[in-house]
C-alpha cells in the first residue's frame, strides 16, 4: 500500500497536514522509509514505502488510544506548535 502522502492520508483517514508534519520529523519513521522527488520546478512529492505505511499505521493507532497518548505523540513528533495545538483541539479523530 505504498504511495504519496495524499493517498496514504485517505487510506488511514488522517489529515494530510498531520502526515506531512510527522514525516518532516527525522525521528518519526525508520531511516529510508520516506522517498521524495520533484514533479516540476516548484512541486515536491513525498511518498512512503509499504513498510513506512505499516509503521505509521501502528504508531498512529497506538497514539489514538487515549487523549494523553495522542497529546504526547503530537508533542514528540510534530515540530510545529500551531499544528500541535490545532490537532490537540480535534482530540482523537
Amino acid at each position: 500500500m505504498s504511495g504519496t502522502l495524499d493517498y496514504v492520508a485517505r487510506i488511514l483517514e488522517e489529515n494530510v497536514e498531520l502526515l506531512e508534519a510527522i514525516v518532516s520529523n527525522d525521528d518519526s519513521l525508520t531511516y529510508g522509509a520516506i522517498a521524495s522527488g520533484r514533479n516540476g520546478p516548484d512541486e515536491a512529492i513525498i511518498a512512503l514505502t509499504d513498510y513506512s505505511v505499516e509503521e505509521l499505521t501502528d504508531t498512529l493507532s497506538e497514539a489514538h488510544l487515549t487523549t494523553k497518548g495522542w497529546h504526547q505523540f503530537l508533542d514528540d513528533f510534530v515540530n510545529d506548535p500551531e499544528l500541535t495545538t490545532r490537532f490537540k483541539a480535534n482530540e482523537l479523530r
